[in-house]
């Protein structure tokens, strides 16, 4: 059995020694680096283990433009002009709370986005419009898309009761990501959610499939309504939805 004492961070072949004098050599170099990586999740690894030696050798002195101060979410990497947008309207206990639009990644995962899209549109005779919010946790998520029973028991693709996890490409990786609510592997169906901050714990368990490109105020008001126990202070409607 290796002791922890013997082992050797490595990232792109360098050890933890060598990583310490990159990053007394400045931010530049991180990212020069980081740029050699072939896709954005291998890159924001290498991101995340340099932050981790930086905190060991105590070097970021709070220096709100390094690599390791908190960054906003890179989920815009993944935006394409092609992708599909979707909205919804929601108002909580009568009044209206604004407009949430959303970018659906349908070329990463087109069978999860389209499932949205439709529901959005309502076009198989079914969809969101009149559902709620029936799960609200402050600091963490807002989810919704219970069709069938509205309070997380029920809901219903447009494929069937559920259908598979399409892929975990795109990560919780800050506020405002959609991502597929489940019971368990392959359990999907009209449930959704929508973080309201990073949340690494839920990659390669719910598929992420969009982002909100505008009106992440609104979901930050119905995270104001959320309680510990998951049931929102206020009945949070989706009055109207539909594609852009």
């Amino acid at each position: 059995m290796i002791s922890p004492l013997n082992v050797v961070i490595m990232v792109n072949g360098r050890s933890e020694e060598e990583m310490s004098i990159i990053f007394n050599e400045g931010d530049a170099v991180v990212e020069q680096l980081a740029a050699k990586f072939k896709t954005v999740e291998i890159a924001e690894s290498f991101r995340k283990t340099f932050c981790d030696c930086q905190s060991r050798i105590g070097n970021n002195d709070g220096d709100p433009n390094s690599v390791c101060a908190p960054q906003p979410s890179r989920i815009q990497e993944h935006s394409r002009v092609s992708n599909p947008r979707v909205y919804l309207t929601v108002e909580a206990d009568g009044l209206s709370l604004g407009t949430i639009t959303i970018e659906l990644f349908s070329h990463i995962v087109p069978k999860t986005a389209d499932n949205f899209r439709a529901l959005c549109t309502g076009e198989r005779g079914f969809g969101l419009k009149g559902s709620i919010f029936h799960r609200v946790i402050p600091d963490f998520m807002c989810q919704g898309g219970d069709i069938t029973k509205n309070d997380g028991t029920g809901g219903k693709s447009i494929y069937g009761d559920k259908f598979e996890d399409e892929n975990f490409d795109v990560r919780h990786t800050g506020p405002g990501i959609l991502s597929m609510a489940n019971r368990g592997r392959d359990t999907n169906n009209s449930q959704f959610f929508i973080t309201l901050k990073k949340a690494e714990h839920l990659d390669f368990k719910h598929v992420a499939f969009g982002w909100v490109c505008d009106g992440m105020s609104t979901v930050q008001k119905m995270g104001e309504f959320g309680t510990k126990g998951g049931v929102p202070a206020k009945k949070l409607v989706i009055t109207n939805c539909g594609k852009l």
